[in-house]
């Protein structure tokens, strides 16, 4: 086994040069990090790395929280001037988060607080682009019409942050602001959706379900290329694929399954079990449980809450009973379909099975 003290060798002789040492050593501190804890075979899953990082963030949540006070105190005092105002404190306020993201993420490579940041991030950036070109007076009376350009320009904005930090839940931030820019764009020209299932269901009227499908598609296959540039997990774009696929898995899989189960038909039923058998193949075959529990455990809440009856309550005992057999025989499961995939699959660029 090399060690530093060997890498450190290298350098000095000539083999390796400094850069090269480092990013060595980086790359055996990722595959440390990501599996030494894992089973093999094992989906890597971090949130954060210790406790101070959480007492980070409770430090900027309470930060965040004094400032949005005092930016609340400034506006009415200011009413006058409040585009300007809120404009302003939301450029200092994006300058602050910058700065924190310099050295919470790029410096010190904190999770939790690289989360944090994002989502304040974000927030702050609809807040300063929603201030200087929506409408307020016009939200108030039911027209979104102004809407979709903040919150267009927030995800661009999004988008440079996390081209600058790196940031892998950031990403799926920028597929949800992506997918509710080109919802209330589409409510905007047809018509709000009645109810909140008419955003997966395609019989209902207007494009939304349409929409929420196309970007399922969109958003799993940028995964998969995140996926497959990394097909061992020791990266940071496997993270990115890991985000990803958790807002994919509801846009694509609940479009479909939702739509058969409104139908309510044995026929239906039947298709609805072939298609999340098929999902769960694909997550099998992708290794990523992330995947096919965002799909089932979404569709297990709009079931329950949406849909009533016999067909329901079975549909998600059945789920339920699917998923603990998957958790315990996952690896022997996907050792047999790995070994039984046609050799046009690209294998080496999959996850290895155990």
């Amino acid at each position: 086994m090399i060690e530093r003290d060997d890498l450190r060798a290298s350098v000095s002789a000539g083999i390796l040069t400094e850069a090269q040492a480092v990013a060595l050593i980086n790359l055996a501190d990722a595959r440390k990090g990501a599996r030494e804890s894992l089973e093999p075979g094992d989906e890597p899953f971090e949130l954060f790395r210790g406790f101070n990082e959480i007492f980070i963030v409770v430090g900027m949540a309470i930060l965040a929280s004094g400032w949005a006070g005092v930016v609340s105190l400034l506006l009415f005092d200011n009413l006058s001037g409040l585009r300007t105002l809120t404009v302003f404190t939301g450029l200092v306020a994006a300058a602050v988060l910058w700065l924190l993201s310099e050295y919470f993420i790029r410096n010190r490579r904190m999770v939790a607080p690289a989360i944090a940041l994002s989502v304040m991030f974000a927030a702050n950036a609809f807040y300063a682009f929603s201030g200087g070109l929506s409408e307020v007076f016009m939200i108030a009376q039911g027209d979104n019409t102004t809407v979709p350009l903040p919150l267009g320009l927030a995800t661009l904005a999004l988008a440079i942050y996390w081209v600058r930090f790196r940031v892998p839940f950031a990403l799926a931030l920028i597929a949800l602001g992506t997918f509710l820019t080109l919802i209330m764009v589409a409510a905007n020209a047809h018509g709000s959706p009645g109810t909140f299932r008419d955003l997966f269901l395609l019989s209902a009227d207007g494009p939304f379900a349409i929409i929420t499908l196309i970007l399922g598609i969109v958003v799993f296959a940028i995964a998969m290329a995140f996926d497959m540039s990394d097909p061992h997990r020791v990266t940071r774009r496997a993270a990115n694929g890991f985000w990803l696929h958790v807002v994919a898995a509801p846009a694509l899989v609940n479009t479909v399954a939702l739509t058969l189960l409104s139908t309510g038909t044995a026929l239906s039923n039947a298709l609805l079990a072939a298609v999340l058998l098929v999902i769960a193949i694909i997550a099998i075959v992708i290794d990523r449980r992330s995947f096919l529990i965002a799909a089932i455990g979404y569709t297990v809440v709009l079931t329950s809450t949406l849909f009533k009856g016999e067909g329901a309550v079975f549909t998600v005992l059945a789920l339920g009973a699917a998923l603990l057999f998957l958790g315990a025989r996952w690896e022997r499961i996907r050792a047999r379909l790995m070994a039984a995939m046609p050799a046009f699959i690209p294998r080496h660029r999959l996850p290895p099975s155990y």
